[in-house]
């Protein structure tokens, strides 16, 4: 039982690793589509264009698969799956309900979850060196100025929650959970979803990747599926910081009837911020490379050092 009930948690795992980035990507069309008046995503397949992911995918596996004459080989083939794989890790940790309803519990999920999603950085940094192309190079090293200077933030809003439940273990954290950390928790909040947003690269945040700067930052040399691979690690990053937001700040499984609902409140809550994710998308005009290093210091470290000073006394008057 011990053996068949690991392989159920692993395989249960990879289908959501392989479906839900998929759910996002599709999404995103759709909600792109309706905002900006595009027409192209609206008409794949026929109704609605529920085809445009499977087009997308032919469309990518039909591309020449191109690797530069004076690129390192290995590196350069292996960064894709360096990009991707660590999302697939932080899903096993993610609790979606109670009751153990968790790939593998990790008693220590918040410090391994930020430490493996560190690592995400590495292909971004191993496409653009191994590329030969300076362009590249430049890609990858503003994703790893951007990348280094927002985990900071982003650590400091996830100690805030562990010291609010006395746990660095994700499922204990939404044990622990009350309705009133929500407000209490709220600049944590903002500031954990903001740097995982430019963690993600995504827009406004996306200056490294930008295409009309720098054609498309450490990806510029990559074509066909190893291309899909790092828009896939895009999409896996999203469900990835939505859920963890969920888990950490907006109570997780709980919600009406959490003892049989409890892993559908957890998806309702992750793909609702999910929304706001692709929403931000289309809303907000591109930071400069400045600007984001400057609200990373400015602005998101101090909003997550004044949570946690407000943690500590909220922790102290309570007790």
């Amino acid at each position: 039982m011990n053996l068949l009930d690991t392989l159920l948690r692993c395989v249960g795992t990879l289908v959501a690793f392989l479906v839900l980035p998929l759910v996002v990507g599709q999404a995103e069309h759709k909600v792109m589509a309706h905002m900006q008046g595009r027409l192209g995503p609206m008409y794949a397949g026929g109704f609605h264009g529920w085809a445009q992911l499977v087009a997308d995918g032919v469309k990518f596996a039909q591309k020449e698969d191109i690797v530069p004459a004076g690129a390192d080989r290995r590196i350069f083939r292996l960064a894709p799956a360096v990009a991707l794989l660590p999302y697939l890790l932080v899903l096993l940790v993610i609790p979606v309900g109670p009751d153990g309803l968790v790939g593998q519990a990790v008693d220590a999920g918040i410090f391994f979850v930020l430490a493996v999603m560190g690592i995400g950085v590495l292909g971004s940094l191993m496409g653009g060196w191994a590329s030969a192309n300076k362009f590249s190079l430049l890609g990858a090293l503003r994703t790893a100025a951007q990348l280094m200077s927002y985990e900071l933030p982003m650590l400091l809003a996830a100690a805030s929650v562990a010291m609010a439940a006395g746990t660095v273990s994700l499922p204990g954290i939404v044990d622990a959970f009350h309705w009133w950390w929500v407000p209490w928790q709220l600049i944590g909040a903002f500031v954990f979803f903001t740097a995982g947003l430019a963690e993600l690269q995504r827009p406004p945040f996306d200056m490294p990747v930008a295409d009309s700067e720098i054609i498309f930052g450490a990806y510029t040399e990559y074509t066909g599926l190893r291309f899909a691979l790092f828009l896939l690690s895009e999409y896996a990053g999203i469900v990835v910081l939505c859920g963890l937001t969920t888990v950490l700040f907006l109570g997780g499984w709980h919600g009406p009837f959490s003892d049989g609902l409890g892993w559908l409140w957890t998806l309702v809550k992750t793909f609702a911020l999910a929304f706001v994710v692709l929403w931000l998308r289309v809303t907000y005009p591109r930071l400069r490379e400045d600007q984001l290093m400057r609200f990373a210091w400015t602005v998101l470290i101090p909003l997550a050092l004044a949570q946690l000073a407000l943690t500590g006394i909220v922790k102290v008057a309570i007790s």
